[in-house]
């Protein structure tokens, strides 16, 4: 996952180009047409525009396209990249994927701040957040318990108030490429609510068991590849204000090289 916080990137750009482009309009170029007006003795004809500095040219050139950026960023979509084998094998590494940022509600860029409430995170979504022990850093995982809910992990299965979350067998694992090394462990069909999807299981790893009771307006989330992830069963829960987005699609994979079966592959 990204490092940096682009929003805020894109916001001074926006903000530089927008400052520059402004100053010169209301300060510099009346400047430059009254002096061009003197030189010449007499009015400047409506269809001449004078020649602007490189900087300005930029400016204004640059400013409209960094402004759609930072909007479509902001409240559209906005793309990452999995760096780790955590969410295998619904996301393996390499893969680029696509977020919804407007799924939980509109936030404001930098900030975060919720100002427009659309809809709430449901049982079973990939989510990107920030990771709550370093807010710079995004993590991906999915959601398992909601807030008011009461999670247990015991002896590698997942109980969701009580009740144990089933699960279909589906063999061994083999993985290709970074995700050779999992080749082995159970892969399993898990089935929570209306959300069906693949998991990773080892059984000679060491076994985490827990309860968690979710405070409101918090999430605990798992990796799909429950093993070897680093997940709310060490950290604890998400807030809602670190919530990013949803992500819903893979639109490439790089992992040692292309892989094109993975492009347009939707996210379950």
């Amino acid at each position: 996952m990204m490092v940096f916080d682009f929003s805020a990137v894109m916001m001074l750009l926006v903000v530089a180009s927008g400052l520059i482009w402004a100053l010169d309009s209301w300060l510099f170029a009346p400047k430059r047409y009254a002096r061009f007006a003197a030189a010449g003795g007499g009015e400047i004809p409506a269809n001449i525009e004078l020649p602007v500095p490189v900087v300005v040219d930029y400016a204004r050139s640059f400013f409209p396209i960094f402004v759609i950026v930072l909007l479509l960023r902001s409240f559209l979509v906005e793309p990452f990249r999995i760096p780790s084998g955590s969410m295998i094998p619904t996301l393996l590494v390499g893969d680029f994927i696509l977020v919804n940022k407007f799924t939980y509600g509109l936030r404001l860029p930098v900030s975060n701040t919720k100002f427009i409430a659309i809809g709430t995170p449901a049982r079973g979504d990939v989510v990107v957040f920030r990771y709550p022990q370093d807010p710079s850093t995004p993590f991906i995982k999915r959601i398992i318990g909601l807030p008011g809910d009461r999670i247990a992990y015991r002896n590698k299965q997942v109980y969701v108030n009580g009740r144990p979350v089933e699960y279909a067998p589906l063999g061994s694992y083999v993985g290709q490429k970074s995700a050779a090394v999992h080749t082995g462990a159970d892969y399993l069909e898990e089935h929570l609510e209306t959300v069906n999807h693949r998991i990773l299981v080892t059984p000679y790893a060491p076994i985490i068991d827990g309860e968690y009771d979710v405070p409101v307006g918090q999430y605990f989330v798992l990796g799909d590849n429950r093993d070897n992830s680093r997940d709310s069963r060490y950290w604890g829960f998400v807030p809602d204000e670190n919530l990013i987005g949803r992500a819903f699609m893979i639109w490439m994979n790089w992992d040692r090289g292309p892989d094109l079966s993975r492009i347009g592959t939707t996210i379950q």
